[in-house]
Formats: C-alpha cells, structure tokens, sequence
C-alpha cells in the first residue's frame, strides 16, 4: 500500500498539487525517449501514440500502457515519472494520446471524454494483439484513470483477456462531485481557467473543421468545466447534456462489475476529487483494491527535500501491476 506521508515544506492539497506538476524531479538520469506511432482508427481518424521501447535484452517484457489525464500528454509529469520507471522494471512503455491531445488537431468531429470506454478497448485490444504472449498492464491519471475503469466495468469477465490488471490514479469518480468542486473558489480561478486556455481554442478549431458543430457564442461564454462539457463534450459524444454525461460516464456506481485486478487511487485532499466522493470498501467488488491516503493532491505524491520528486508513487503503482503477472 503507497503509505505517503506528505514533506514537512509541502502542506495542503492545492501545493501538492501544483508543486509537483511544475518543479519536483520526475526521473533519475536522462529523460524518457519515445519514438511516436500515428494510429488510424475505425472511424476514419488517428492518434498519436508514443512508445518507449523495454531495455535491450528484455524479451517478451511487460508493457506498461499509460492513458493521460485533461489535456495531457507523454511529456506530463506523470507520464515521465512512469516512463522512467517502467525502463527500470524492464519493461516497455506506452502513452496513446486522446485525440487532440498529441499535438496535431484530430479529423473527426469528436474529441476524448471522461467515460471513452470504446476508445480504451480498441487502444487496449490493439496493444495485446501486437504484443502476443507479452502481458500488458493498464493505468489511467485523472481522467484516463475514469475512462479506464469504465472500460473495465464495461468489459467485465472479458476485460482479463486483454490486461493483467489496471490502475487509476487520482480518477475523478463522481464526475459531478468533481464538476462541483473544481467549479469554485479557488479552483475556479486557478485549473478552471488553465484547462479552458487550451480546451476552449482546440474546440474553436474542431468548429473551424465542422461548421455549425456547436454553438459558438456558448462556447466562449464558458467559465467552467460544467459550461464547456454542455456546450461541447457532452453533445460531441452522443450524451444529452452536461448531467447525462457526468452521470454515464462516472465510473464509481460501477465498480462492483470490474472483473481483472484493479487499484484505485485517491489522496483525500485532491483539489478536483472531494474525499466524501470517493467509494468505500463497500461499493466495490472483490477485485478493487482502494488505496486512500489523507495527503497527495492532485497526481503529487512529490517526496524528498525540495523541490522533492514524483518517483515514488509511479514505484508503488506499478509494483502494484506487477505483482499480478
């Protein structure tokens, strides 16, 4: 179990969160090298998909498939933390990137969504085929943790011919609670606006690509997260409003039905995630295991003397995966 006690010098759930995102170190030595992968999907479209291939010498090695968070990517703190330590498990090493989330501006008239099941499978089922008899292992940040354990409770008992196990790390469970709390005060101010600076512009271009898509006046009125999945995320991908998508994709009601090995977890002081949100050992099936420690933020967990480092909850995590080879 990740038993993080938080330094001394970083207190609060908020620099747990920003503090770890912009300075602490994220790998030992040089940076993770990825070589990139364009992906055609089955709806005429694509994704970027950068690998990291395992050490030489490993062969038929794990490979490790991290699914992002809101707007981000393989270069995100998270994303290299993982990547170095999946090298120095020797194994291999993968970010698909949601579409429009790997630099270049997707086709479709679509973006990625909280609950993108289908969009996990077929990345998911892409990656087992190609690996053969290599396991691989599955874990989501933030957003992509929700999408993926919505994938594992859609696939059920099918789920484990496809993966070893999941994880999901700071996943926002209760999508309206999280729409509720990143929507005020502090928050408003602080995420709100940073993740509304990048969604706001590439939904103005997906309305460039497909006129009429979407009301525009809308859009640019959106002052949070609530406004923007109304006017945008939800009727893009088939829901009937903002609480039809929040309430649908929310993986938390669903959580008895995954049936492969899966870690979820949460710091109770997550800015976005309220910890009266979170699920209890008694909302979930036999195959969840919870991990809930009072300190961490918001994909933190930074440790060591300032500006501390991300290491140790990627180490935890993925020895958590590796333990159900």
């Amino acid at each position: 179990m990740l038993d993080y006690r938080t330094p001394r010098w970083l207190p609060g759930g908020n620099l747990q969160t920003i503090w770890p995102a912009l300075w602490s170190r994220r790998h030992e030595g040089p940076a993770p090298v990825y070589a990139r992968e364009r992906w055609d999907t089955p709806d005429g479209d694509f994704i970027d998909v950068d690998l990291q291939p395992a050490p030489a010498g490993a062969a038929n090695a794990p490979l490790l498939v991290l699914f992002h968070g809101l707007e981000g990517s393989s270069r995100s703190h998270y994303a290299l933390a993982f990547a170095a330590q999946a090298a120095a498990c020797g194994m291999a090493f993968a970010v698909p990137h949601f579409r429009g989330c790997g630099g270049s501006i997707n086709l479709a008239p679509r973006a990625y969504h909280s609950g993108d099941h289908e969009e996990i499978g077929w990345i998911l089922k892409r990656f087992a085929a190609r690996r053969h008899d290599a396991p691989v292992l599955a874990v989501g940040v933030s957003l992509g943790g929700n999408a993926l354990l919505r994938w594992a409770e859609e696939a059920g008992g099918s789920a484990a011919q496809t993966v070893r196990a999941v994880a999901a790390v700071s996943a926002p469970l209760d999508l309206a609670a999280g729409g509720a709390a990143i929507g005020r005060g502090f928050n408003r101010q602080v995420y709100t606006r940073m993740f509304l600076n990048t969604m706001k512009p590439k939904a103005l271009a997906k309305l460039a690509q497909h006129p009429g898509l979407f009301d525009r006046g809308r859009l640019l009125a959106a002052r949070d997260l609530h406004d923007f999945d109304d006017v945008f995320t939800a009727p893009l991908h088939g829901f009937a409003g903002v609480q039809d998508y929040w309430r649908r994709a929310s993986a938390k009601p669903h959580l008895r039905a995954i049936r492969v090995p899966a870690l979820v977890l949460n710091a109770r002081n997550d800015p976005f995630v309220p910890g009266a949100s979170l699920p209890t050992t008694t909302e979930v099936g036999p195959h969840v295991t919870l991990w809930q420690p009072a300190h961490g933020g918001h994909v933190g967990f930074a440790l060591g003397r300032p500006p501390g480092h991300v290491r140790s909850m990627p180490q935890a995590v993925t020895g958590w995966l590796r333990a159900h080879l």
